[in-house]
């Protein structure tokens, strides 16, 4: 390697101009030998211009070294990842990228948003190409569905951090993960089994508990599967005013956001229907659902499996949970391709007639040991300095914010109180639904979305505090962004985002629409 960089460095003397120097030093690149690699391409990005694969020609990127390649751990693997690297004022960070839903494709408008910033960045498909919601690719790929649960962003962050290393002389000074969903679980995955992967890790909404989430799932899609419980999304928005009027004005301020769900007790019952079933009413079936759906998936004991939503954006649920029809939602396409594909290799399975129970120990006996994070243990993470900061939305409609608060105590509880605060913090962002959107402010410095103040008010510059001047930026912000009257899009709300348990409180005087109107207080 030390005659292949001094051999591309004596090439650039005799070139004229800095320009060609970096492009033969990248093109370099694809001349590694990497431990079950293959480099497929290495050019430099010179023009400010790439085409990539789903989004097309992306304008207005500084200077960049992109390498291209395959990872082939096993017979049956073919993870393909890409990094890039700044060809000036390189900040001297990694920043690895994660995926969303069954993944298959790569990230890569985290990856322009980061490398804009100055970083070096991953990203990987996770072992296969398809859609989000489609798992077909793990029907009789047990090595794929490792891939995915676990070795792809490891294997990733290992080479891109040799990829750094032999392209500018040096390792990188701090490496950091920012990546929500799947992405929250691949998060957890490297601080828990991986943790010398990362230093800094920004982890939103973890589908972490992803054996038990999905079975529980099978009990949500048998009830609304039931024509009778089934709730059409034309009455989701008279639940959602219902549930405002009971717990939006709770936090002093009526906005259409609902601060601390754990002090909202709406009762589903207040809709039922008193004659003819109406959009602005529910049969008891229809109520039965969705107190389910509040409480969450339980099985034949009564145990809940996956704790459910919460109240104040009801709206919000129908891609995810109601859909079109009972068989259209997102959530119960991933839970029937999940068990088809993945648990009981039976493409014919059918969630309606399925033993919820018996769902419920498959799942976890062939698919927890390589899917799930739910180890609470983060001893080797926090003894090397890793530092772990968690958010969520509090109205996502897709996995439930109760989850990650729960693992959160887990770690408390594990770890002890005091040790867990040196490494780890949570934030629940009120009003957010999955990863960002919702009523409430949801820019709050994940993906590179940065806060109105500016990203050094963002989580994830926070997250960089903590990591390398040893404390977190305490005034966080989140930010709502619309389009104005000009149609330009604008900050039309902010509001301070609050380490749990503590939730944002109105001060009682002061534009609604400005965080210096706002607190964190204890509940």
């Amino acid at each position: 390697m030390t005659r292949l960089r001094n051999a591309v460095v004596l090439l650039g003397l005799v070139m004229a101009g800095s320009m060609e120097l970096y492009a033969a030093d990248c093109a370099a690149m694809k001349e590694l030998r990497l431990e079950g690699t293959t480099i497929t391409m290495a050019e430099a990005v010179t023009s400010g211009r790439v085409d990539l694969p789903g989004m097309g020609p992306v304008e207005g990127l500084p200077g960049f070294c992109r390498v291209t390649g395959l990872l082939r751990p096993t017979g049956d693997s073919k993870i393909h990842f890409e990094v890039w690297m700044p060809e000036k004022e390189w900040n001297g960070r990694l920043l690895g990228s994660g995926n969303g839903g069954f993944a298959g494709a790569i990230y890569y408008q985290q990856l322009e948003g980061y490398l804009k910033r100055g970083f070096a960045v991953a990203g990987s498909d996770a072992g296969h190409q398809a859609e989000g919601t489609d798992a077909s690719w793990a029907y009789g790929h047990p090595e794929k569905v490792k891939d995915f649960g676990w070795r792809a962003v490891h294997l990733m962050t290992e080479r891109a951090k040799q990829i750094i290393q032999a392209y500018y002389g040096k390792a990188q000074n701090k490496a950091y993960f920012d990546a929500c969903s799947d992405g929250g679980r691949e998060a957890l995955v490297e601080a828990q089994r991986f943790p010398e992967d990362y230093d800094g890790i920004l982890a939103g909404a973890p589908a972490n508990a992803w054996s038990t989430m999905l079975a529980a799932g099978v009990a949500g899609m048998q009830k609304l599967g039931d024509p009778r419980g089934y709730i059409p999304d034309s009455k989701l928005g008279a639940i959602q005013k219902a549930a405002l009027d009971a717990c939006d004005a709770q936090d002093g301020v009526k906005d259409g956001i609902v601060n601390d769900p754990a002090k909202c007790g709406f009762d589903p019952t207040a809709l039922k229907c008193k004659s003819e079933d109406e959009l602005d009413c529910l049969t008891q079936p229809q109520i039965e659902t969705l107190k389910m759906l509040y409480t969450g998936g339980k099985n034949a004991g009564g145990q809940i499996l996956f704790p459910g939503f919460t109240p104040g954006d009801e709206t919000g649920w129908k891609e995810w949970v109601m859909g079109e029809d009972p068989e259209a939602a997102l959530m119960a396409r991933f839970i029937r391709n999940y068990f088809r594909y993945m648990v009981t290799g039976d493409a014919t399975w059918n969630p309606q007639t399925a033993d919820v129970d018996a769902m419920e120990k498959l799942s976890q006996a062939k698919m927890a040991t390589d899917l799930d994070a739910t180890n609470a243990n983060l001893g080797r993470f926090a003894a090397r300095g890793g530092k772990l900061i968690l958010y969520h939305g509090w109205n996502d409609p897709a996995i439930s914010p109760w989850n990650t608060v729960a693992y959160y105590k887990q770690v408390q509880q594990t770890m002890g109180a005091e040790k867990a605060a040196g490494f780890t913090r949570l934030y629940m962002a009120p009003g957010m639904e999955h990863c960002n959107g919702g009523p409430g402010p949801s820019a709050l410095g994940q993906f590179g979305l940065g806060p109105a103040k500016g990203p050094e008010y963002g989580l994830f510059d926070s997250l960089e505090d903590w990591v390398e001047k040893g404390a977190p930026a305490e005034d966080v912000f989140a930010t709502k962004y619309a389009p104005g009257a000009d149609g330009k899009v604008k900050a039309v709300m902010t509001r301070p985002l609050c380490a749990y348990p503590k939730v944002v409180k109105y001060k009682g005087t002061g534009a609604t629409e400005d965080a210096g109107s706002f607190e964190c207080a204890v509940p």
